[in-house]
């Protein structure tokens, strides 16, 4: 999956976040990895359905995202799945979640890993939480769309 406008290929997607969560505002950060980690991110092996960021102490931490250990690699040079890893991210981006994050109840979901220039990033989206009826409007929406779509190409 590359996108040749933006100049970056992505390595792993959470679709259902948009589904579950309405998006607010996005964030690139960079991410602290280990060595095996980036061999099974670009081998795209990074699940980010379940993942989550939090705020500690000043940092941002991304949890709950599982990176399969790398296939090759011995296991003891290997890394935990599931463990905690921090984002890198400039202070005042980071002051501006923490404001957001504790004031309005907000949540930082991982939308997506990607790789820019020989980096791995992700994006962080600052998120609320949509209802079962949000959910339905948004399905419903979404379909009238497409079948406007379709009338419009066929020519009515």
């Amino acid at each position: 999956m590359a996108d040749s406008s933006n100049g970056y290929k992505i390595l792993s997607d959470n679709r259902q976040a948009r589904h579950q969560y309405e998006i607010l505002e996005t964030f690139e950060a960079g991410i602290e990895l280990k060595g095996t980690e980036v061999k099974s991110i670009r081998a795209g092996k990074a699940n980010l359905r379940d993942g989550f960021a939090q705020l500690r102490e000043g940092e941002l931490w991304l949890q709950n995202v599982h990176i399969s250990p790398h296939s090759t690699t011995i296991q003891q040079y290997n890394h935990d799945p599931r463990r905690t890893r921090k984002l890198l991210l400039h202070k005042g981006e980071i002051r501006k979640l923490i404001g957001k994050v504790e004031q309005k109840g907000l949540t930082l979901v991982p939308l997506k890993i990607y790789v820019t220039r020989g980096w791995i990033k992700v994006t962080i989206a600052l998120a609320k939480g949509k209802k079962l009826h949000d959910k339905r409007d948004s399905l419903k929406r979404k379909q009238e769309k497409r079948e406007v779509e379709r009338a419009l190409k066929s020519g009515y």
